[in-house]
């Protein structure tokens, strides 16, 4: 393979060293990079020009090695523009991996045609010391288990399963419950599908769902969803530190041991425990990741615990409160809704357990900190969604076939053999009579009445309560730490003004402290609301807000035919895209049809303001793509139709020069194209000469002048050459 640079006599050619190649059986073949020798630099130094190179190759096989030589001096039309080309090397386009291996991208443009790209080569024992050195200094980096799937696990694991599927089982049945549950993996399985075929479209940075909207469907969309999404995180936040703390002080009633009241005791619970959450952040993602994998632990032994007491005989106390084990009648009995109170409706459940689901992006919002977020982002997102809905709707069939609606908790309701008293109810066919609390609306056990279900049905009730802790504390760590990433990322992006505060970064993985901190004041104003009821629909607007922004970037991506858009994720598709989109959409107006107006009126207002702020940013997003689409498609279409004279547009090309220097002329033409016909301001550079001005200030320029037109700068050697000297203006008529 050999690169012809340029000519130069033959008595002073300099030969490159000779390149070497070598064959192996489980990689591709390994071409070294070609090294100038000094002299060859000195000569280049002190004539200025380059000899002819020839280039060697060494074939090693079986121990012998053939080498061939060549080189070519043919003339070549001279040319004012470098013919030297990067050569493409076989290092840039390989993806080997055999063992040992590491997986390679391909290059940019801007390194092929700088040249800075280059090829390995065989460190010596100095180099590996220093790139020994180097690797301790590298930030932490996770793989698709601890990084994505264990995160998102534990994200959907949240409060809502321990304290709150119970009752939601209880108001709607097994059957609407299993529906509640399948609508919602249903919205997060299609966005999760979204989610892969963005994030294998090409590199992912951090931010999370906010770099791949802004990425794809450019900073207007961008930059409201991601103001958005790092509020939803904080109140992610909130959430299940209430969820903690209401559990804590259920423990604290239940040994008499409450501080102020029921109210106030969650208040300061969700406080001390935000706080400790903040430290725990503040240390860095290695100790944050470490105590994600103790909760996780810890949840799998919680489980364990349930399904093991859902087949432990039930003792008499458990009777009293309502758990049988399993029984067919109970089961036939939970099967159908039973609506209760003011939140008892099918869209109030639904807004109640839909954020138990919105931790799919717990993975998507660090891909930052992890080693391959193009793998591992698909991979450990649809396994955490797997894994977590089985979990689910196990949860909920096991304690439907367990326990009863209502019960008393008293020993002396119990039925004795011969009984005259009147009993009401499935109570009656286990032995217990429950008729007297139902009828009075005493009852405090049961599915309807109690939160604390799972720990009455396990076998051992404080693993119940441990699992509480993981779950709702893992869940808070999870979304402490997503918000100040998503919203650096933001920050960095200036696209709105005062907040480039926020984008500083600390320590080796670039920790955003001061986006921690801002967190932390948000989370806290809305734990000292203090009742979970409250801000769980709040979330689930704003995820679903989020959810459909992510599968609307990715149906336009799609649809838009950009040459851009190549994920290597191939299990989606367009219209499951928009689908997920249409159905975030309308579920948000039918969870809390007010929560959605609020949350759209903020969107479009960031999105105004982004729009008339215009920043410089150049993403290639897919709104550009379609943009270009439809702007030739309807040439192409003009180009069939005939002039006639109800449509005629003066089509001018005004030879100009600079625009600034022949103002009356840019004036004179512009009073008849009006704005509204083609305009182009030619500039022809003759012989070296060069703008004065930038081609963006002309155009502003023209822009304050209010003149639309082009401006479009060319080199000529003389002005015949484009057009007639003595005609200044050309105009198009029929």
């Amino acid at each position: 393979m050999g690169h012809y640079i340029s000519r130069r006599s033959l008595s002073e050619q300099d030969t490159l060293p000779q390149g070497r190649i070598s064959f192996n059986e489980e990689a591709p073949p390994h071409y070294s990079s070609w090294r100038v020798d000094r002299g060859a630099a000195a000569d280049v130094q002190a004539n200025g020009t380059i000899g002819e190179v020839r280039v060697g190759m060494e074939v090693k096989a079986g121990g012998q090695e053939t080498e061939c030589q060549g080189s070519r001096q043919e003339g070549r039309r001279p040319s004012i523009y470098s013919s030297v080309d990067a050569v493409p090397h076989l290092e840039f386009y390989s993806n080997a991996t055999a063992t040992g291996r590491v997986r390679r991208n391909r290059p940019s443009l801007e390194t092929l045609h700088s040249g800075t790209g280059h090829l390995p080569h065989v460190l010596d024992q100095g180099e590996e010391q220093d790139s020994a050195v180097e690797k301790t200094r590298q930030p932490v980096r996770f793989g698709w288990v601890t990084g994505v799937m264990i995160r998102c696990m534990l994200n959907i694991w949240g409060v809502i399963l321990f304290l709150r599927l119970s009752w939601i089982t209880s108001q709607a049945g097994v059957i609407l419950t299993w529906v509640i549950i399948l609508m919602s993996v249903l919205v997060t399985s299609v966005t999760s599908l979204s989610v892969s075929a963005i994030s294998t479209n090409g590199r992912v940075s951090s931010g999370g769902a906010y770099f791949m909207i802004s990425r794809t469907l450019g900073p207007e969309m961008g930059g409201p969803i991601g103001v958005v999404f790092s509020f939803a995180n904080a109140l992610g936040c909130a959430l299940n530190t209430v969820g903690f703390a209401e559990t804590v002080r259920d423990l604290l009633i239940e040994y008499n041991a409450v501080m102020v009241d029921d109210i106030n005791d969650v208040r300061i619970i969700g406080t001390i425990t935000v706080t400790l959450l903040l430290l725990i952040s503040l240390a860095g993602m290695e100790w944050e990741s470490k105590a994600q994998i103790i909760f996780f632990l810890v949840l799998m032994v919680t489980f364990t615990n349930y399904f093991v007491g859902t087949v432990i005989p039930a003792t008499p106390e458990k009777q009293a409160m309502g758990f049988f084990n399993y029984r067919a009648e109970i089961f036939v009995e939970n099967l159908f809704p039973d609506w209760r109170g003011s939140q008892g409706d099918f869209f109030q459940m639904f807004a109640i357990f839909f954020p138990s689901a919105i931790g799919i992006l717990a993975g998507a919002n660090i891909s930052g900190d992890l080693k391959d977020p193009e793998t591992a982002i698909p991979k450990g997102t649809l396994f955490a969604i797997f894994w977590t809905t089985l979990s689910y709707i196990l949860i909920s069939v096991t304690v439907g076939a367990c326990v009863v609606r209502d019960a008393s908790g008293n020993l002396n309701d119990s039925l004795p053999f011969n009984f005259s008293e009147p009993c009401d109810g499935l109570g009656c066919k286990l032995g217990w009579n429950f008729t007297k609390c139902k009828q009075s609306q005493s009852c405090s056990f049961g599915l309807a009445n109690s939160i604390q279900v799972l720990s009455l049905v396990s076998g051992f009730g404080l693993l119940i309560t441990a699992g509480v802790f993981a779950a709702s504390l893992s869940s808070a760590l999870a979304f402490l730490v997503s918000a100040p990433k998503v919203f650096q990322c933001l920050c960095r992006d200036n696209i709105y003004p005062y907040i480039d505060f926020f984008a500083k970064g600390y320590g080796k993985n670039n920790e955003p402290l001061r986006a921690y901190i801002l967190t932390y004041f948000i989370a806290l104003a809305f734990i000292l609301i203090a009742q979970l009821n409250v801000i769980a629909p709040l979330i689930s607007n704003f995820f679903l807000c989020s959810y459909a922004l992510i599968n609307f970037s990715c149906f336009h991506a799609s649809i838009t035919n950009s040459p851009g858009w190549r994920p290597s994720f191939k299990y989606y598709s367009r219209w499951t895209a928009l689908f997920g989109a249409v159905i975030s959409v309308v579920l948000m107006f039918l969870l809390t049809w007010w929560a959605a107006l609020i949350t759209f009126g903020i969107i479009f207002f960031l999105l105004g303001y982004v729009t008339y702020r215009k920043p410089k940013v150049n993403w290639g997003s897919s709104v550009q793509a379609g943009t270009y689409n439809m702007a030739l498609s309807y040439s192409v279409s003009l180009s069939s139709v005939e002039d006639h004279v109800k449509n005629f547009r003066p089509q001018c090309l005004v030879l100009t020069g600079p625009p600034n220097l022949r103002p009356a002329l840019v004036d004179f033409v512009g009073s008849f194209t009006k704005n509204i016909s083609l305009m182009i301001c030619g500039d022809i550079l003759m012989g070296d000469s060069q703008s004065v001005m930038s081609n963006d200030k002309l155009v502003k320029w023209l822009n304050i002048r209010k003149v639309r037109s082009f401006y479009t700068p060319f080199k000529a050697d003389s002005l015949s050459v484009v057009a007639n000297p003595c005609v200044k203006m050309m105009c198009h008529a029929p």
